[in-house]
């Protein structure tokens, strides 16, 4: 095997090659953390660097020397986002109201890529509890597009889409309550992943109501990963899957959920597309990209269908449901105690009359939309639609001024993720191609329930019709 760097490799080829002593744990990790140090002093991925990566990596090197057993992530660099917690390495949650936090206790998400042998790099950069579709905060710098910094990659998993773009590590963990893992999958250029509801358990995350801030989101919320293939991330699935004791909405998985199906047992699927959902305004090349991708789809594969839940734009329900699930006296609480302000969309819901009413109404809004959706996903196996309505924007702005000539709301340009997550739906957004100027564009895929499987075989079926061969920054 070439001597080039192990970061080329996929993540069953990144373990092998260190189990069959082809690389060190150490020098796989070591390639990781230079690939950091070279890349990342303008992107801003990574906000707290795990200073014992090199120590792990020694100890899977001896239990390798000395033949003990080690996991199907042996020695691979990961990255695992700042709202996730990781014991004994400072997390923020991106606000300045945990900047000094070090969690005693490790996520279970954690605790399970450890078991796995995995090698924790990083933690990487969010949005402030999450609450917005960019990388930004007031603790750490702005995250940037790796394919043009002057761009934002999307969020509110930045940091972990720009790690896995730039190749810093193959392997990035994102959560996503409203598309957090899927917009920046998509403009950055790589693979991202929310499964299925309950599939990925979550704690202490949202589930764990000392943490203010941090312990919301919990009917919406799902962790999952960004990779650069499909195949990559069902790897990953396969480790962090499977119920806990600990999250009482987590469900079973089966070995055979995480083996991607071939083209030919795809044939035959029950295709709907849309490239708008009926309100949406979507950016010309988007519609352009994503109306070849269908065209392609089309020769390779069943019936593909024009056709999509008449849900309508969700975009106040998201809201409302998020300020339900908020602790906002908790948050007030802190931002008295500390003499911090917040702001952005968490301090406009914390300064926010809300209503029992308002809260009920959208409770019964949100079973409208599931009950439609599950109804339109008895007829069709997928959904697509793009990830995004437009491609990376300008960094430090929480969304594009217009789309297509029309002046709209900021966040006008997420129309298509919220769906899946009030639904429960697993979804993904693959890469289908560059405009002109060269940002990446992501086609999402939503399936049935709990057809986790469904989605990442039909992902891997789109990403041979657009073969993603470009990454950003030097070559490794």
């Amino acid at each position: 095997m070439s001597k080039t760097s192990p970061l080329e490799l996929d993540l069953k080829q990144i373990s092998q090659a260190i189990i069959n002593r082809q690389w060190s744990a150490r020098e796989v990790v070591e390639a990781s953390i230079s690939r950091v140090e070279a890349v990342d002093r303008d992107l801003h991925a990574f906000c707290t660097l795990d200073d014992t990566a090199i120590e792990q990596a020694e100890e899977t090197d001896r239990r390798l020397a000395d033949g003990l057993p080690v996991g199907p992530l042996a020695g691979v660099p990961v990255a695992v986002k700042d709202l996730i917690s990781t014991r004994g390495l400072r997390t923020t949650f991106g606000s300045r109201l945990y900047a000094d936090f070090v969690p005693e206790q490790d996520d279970i998400v954690v605790e399970r890529l450890k078991a796995a042998g995995a090698i924790i790099v990083g933690k990487t950069n969010t949005s402030e509890f999450g609450y917005g579709g960019i990388g930004h905060n007031h603790v750490f710098p702005t995250t940037r597009n790796p394919w043009n910094t002057a761009l934002t990659p999307g969020g509110s998993s930045a940091g972990s889409a720009v790690a896995v773009a730039a190749r810093m590590v193959p392997l990035a963990l994102g959560s996503d309550g409203g598309g957090s893992i899927r917009i920046p999958a998509s403009l950055s250029g790589v693979f991202g992943m929310k499964p299925s509801w309950g599939r990925v358990p979550l704690f202490p995350g949202c589930r764990d109501e000392q943490y203010p801030g941090q312990s919301g989101w919990e009917s919406l919320e799902h962790v999952g990963p960004l990779t650069r293939t499909a195949a990559d991330a069902a790897f990953a699935l396969s480790v962090l899957s499977g119920p806990s004791s600990l999250d009482r909405h987590s469900i079973p998985s089966q070995a055979e959920d995480w083996i991607l199906k071939e083209l030919g047992a795809m044939q035959g699927a029950r295709i709907a597309y849309s490239s708008d959902l009926g309100f949406a305004v979507v950016d010309l090349e988007i519609l352009g990209a994503f109306e070849d991708a269908i065209a392609q789809l089309k020769s390779v594969i069943g019936s593909v269908e024009c056709a999509y839940p008449a849900v309508g734009n969700t975009e106040g329900l998201l809201d409302t449901l998020v300020a339900l699930e908020t602790d906002r006296a908790g948050l007030k609480g802190m931002e008295s105690d500390r003499g911090i302000k917040l702001d952005g969309w968490i301090g406009s819901i914390l300064d926010r009359t809300w209503s029992a009413d308002q809260f009920t109404a959208a409770l019964m809004e949100r079973k409208r939309v599931a009950n439609i959706t599950a109804q339109f996903m008895g007829e069709f196996d997928f959904l697509l639609t793009p990830t995004t309505a437009i491609a990376a924007f300008a960094a430090d702005t929480y969304g594009p001024a217009e789309i297509a000539g029309q002046s709209l709301p900021p966040s006008a340009w997420v129309p298509f993720s919220a769906l899946a997550n009030f639904t429960g739906l697993p979804a993904a957004s693959v890469p289908i191609g560059f405009t002109a100027d060269g940002r990446p564009i992501g086609l999402q895929i939503m399936g049935r329930h709990l057809d986790d499987r469904g989605v990442l075989s039909l992902s891997a079926v789109i990403e041979t019709l657009f073969q993603h061969d470009r990454w950003p920054g030097p070559p490794l």
